[in-house]
């Protein structure tokens, strides 16, 4: 008797499931177009299962003649099948589908008239079905068809990738383990006198196979299954945990308990679990009330927040918003400090942090607020955490892309002015040939200007074109007195302090092109004052290689030391703006660096830094001073 009552359990728990998958399946036809076809299954299913209930109520012709009505189940699901592998918008199968149908509502008329199935007794049961007759072809069709509708399936596995693909592998997995349950429901029409316990688990059966169809189509089914996977484990712990405590009821002297048969403390349990899963979210929703009074928070308020977070473009912004949106949920003022941006200060205050090891944040002043209070803090606190990392990323992506468009722009404004350079000069030489006529001050004074613009011209070609270096070992005392030499000093001192045979791996025009514009860079400027000194000092360590050009001439302002090195820039009369440009860039060239300093002793000193692996020497350092 327990035996069948277990069987009319899993039949009834089956029946519901399908019916309830079938009406789902059905409101989700309108955006899935397989999912009707797989609704019509799970609506057999359940008519084939009540069919076996109502056999074993005694109800033998109805139940019967739902049994036997089991065509239509494989012929739904090879519907299904052909919907979902299909690409097609219009198939050539599908003119074929009314007669299947047809034949299959055929078969099942033929059994019902020829006496297909019948009533017999077996293992654990008063009245159990079995074939009998055309009931046997009515089988065998059965099988044909899910033979069928598995080929199709299998076909479109080899057509198909992705979530698809593994819907047919879940479709697959899930129609073996219906085929091991099903199995033992022909046991009595074979003259096995065994009780089909697989049919016992025959829910899970329709569980798996829709969830292995739509697990990855329908975003809902996963979060349904998530908690059914919870309350079966659930419900299988009570169970085996009732059955311990009737094992023990006796030992302890509770006689009267232990007379109630375990299938009743089973059920009673599972009414109770059942009534437990229903009262959940009602005494949630009561708890967080008590816990957390006054507090508001929900789905819709976080999406919400999060998007009028992930908005934001600027990190002032971001933290305005947050401390708008909070302060309004509390209706309290709310300081957000970003490392970036600051609001207002307020009692109660987010703070984000960003290390080595990522974003955090922290709560000030919230330790004397309600519970839930807090609880909305440490929500938004975390939701602006996310939207930080956000606008971290976009701010990178945006001055990358800044960069990528500066950079074009200087290749352009580079080619434009190596262009113009070029077309300059054919003028400027037309001039100084007429400029051979005039008197002799009009021609000392245009060759003197023409050589000014020679001059700028060869800054621009310098700067705009490409740097092709043609490295050697340099000495660098003798390139530095060449220089000294050919320079027009006027009452400024030079003082060189280069060890002799000290060498630099470089290109020696360019290195020579360096010095003579920071030479001429600090002429101009100390020419002019009391005792002007200039000088060159060198420096060597395991690392690099320093030489250094100081002079004693007017400091450079704080505020212009950041656009020293900018292109078309000019701190003097008369410059291009492009001297420390080209320095800088014909540094970079090498490898090495060129920076301002004023911490060595002297008002202006310009630090060049080259890389030691590339000098093969190391000298010590010798003063040596010219005039």
């Amino acid at each position: 008797m327990a035996l069948s009552l277990a069987f009319e359990i899993s039949m009834g728990l089956t029946s519901a499931c399908a019916v309830l998958l079938a009406g789902w399946l059905g409101w989700q036809g309108q955006r899935q177009r397989a999912m009707p076809a797989l609704a019509g299954f799970a609506a057999m299913m359940a008519l084939w299962c009540s069919g076996h209930i109502a056999i074993v109520q005694h109800w033998p012709e109805l139940g019967m003649a739902l049994v036997l009505a089991n065509p239509l189940m494989p012929m739904f699901f090879l519907h299904f099948a052909l919907q979902f592998v299909s690409t097609d918008t219009n198939p050539r199968w599908r003119q074929w589908l009314p007669y299947l149908y047809g034949f299959s509502l055929l078969i099942i008329a033929m059994s019902w008239l020829g006496g297909g199935a019948a009533i017999s007794r077996t293992a654990g049961f008063d009245a159990f079905f079995i074939f009998a007759g055309i009931g046997w072809f009515n089988l065998l069709y059965t099988v044909a068809l899910g033979v069928a509708a598995h080929l199709v399936l299998w076909q479109g596995w080899r057509q198909h990738s992705g979530n698809k693909r593994r819907s047919i592998v879940a479709m697959f997995l899930a129609g073996g383990w219906g085929l091991l349950l099903a199995t033992s429901f022909v046991f009595p029409s074979l003259g096995l006198n065994w009780f089909p316990y697989p049919m016992l688990l025959l829910p899970s059966y329709l569980l798996l196979l829709v969830y292995g169809v739509v697990r990855y189509q329908v975003l809902a089914i996963n979060a349904f299954a998530n908690k059914a996977l919870l309350w079966l484990a659930m419900l299988l712990l009570v169970l085996a945990l009732m059955a311990l405590v009737s094992a023990l009821l006796g030992q302890l002297g509770m006689q009267a308990l232990a007379a109630v048969p375990a299938t009743q403390l089973w059920l009673y349990s599972a009414l109770l679990l059942l009534l437990s899963a229903a009262c959940y979210r009602p005494l949630a929703v009561l708890a967080q009330r008590l816990i957390y009074p006054g507090v508001q928070l929900s789905e819709p308020l976080l999406a919400h927040w999060r998007l009028q977070l992930q908005q934001s473009d600027s990190w002032q912004g971001l933290a305005l918003l947050a401390s708008q949106l909070l302060s309004g949920q509390l209706r309290q003022q709310v300081a957000v400090q970003l490392p970036q941006a600051q609001t207002a200060a307020a009692a109660l205050q987010i703070t984000c942090l960003r290390d080595t090891q990522g974003w955090s944040y922290q709560l000030q002043g919230w330790d004397d607020v309600t519970p839930g209070y807090r609880l909305q803090g440490e929500v938004l606190a975390a939701l602006l955490l996310s939207s930080c990392r956000i606008l971290e990323q976009s701010l990178k992506l945006a001055e990358a892309e800044r960069k990528r468009l500066d950079q074009q722009h200087l290749v352009e404004l580079g080619a434009l002015s190596a262009a113009m350079a070029h077309e300059l000069r054919n003028p400027l030489n037309i001039i100084a040939m007429a400029a051979a006529s005039t008197n002799a001050d009009t021609r000392q004074h245009i060759q003197q200007q023409l050589r000014r613009a020679d001059r700028l011209i060869a800054d621009l070609l310098s700067y705009s074109g490409q740097l092709q270096l043609q490295c050697s070992q340099v000495s660098l005392k003798p390139l530095l007195q060449s220089i000294v030499s050919q320079q027009d000093w006027q009452g400024v001192q030079c003082v060189l302090q280069i060890p002799d045979g000290l060498t630099v791996y470089a290109d020696s025009y360019r290195l020579q092109q360096v010095l003579i514009n920071l030479l001429d860079n600090a002429l101009a400027f100390c020419r002019n004052q009391v005792d002007a000194k200039i000088c060159l000092e060198s420096n060597q360590n395991q690392h690099q290689l320093l030489l250094y050009v100081h002079n004693n001439g007017p400091a450079i302002a704080s505020n212009q030391q950041a656009s020293l090195f900018q292109p078309f820039v000019s701190k003097r009369s008369g410059g291009s703006g492009l001297g420390l440009a080209i320095v800088r860039r014909i540094m970079q060239a090498h490898g090495g660096a060129v920076r301002h300093r004023d911490d060595l002793g002297w008002p202006v000193t310009f630090e060049l830094q080259f890389n030691q692996s590339l000098n093969l020497s190391t000298y010590q350092l010798q003063d040596n001073t010219h005039g």
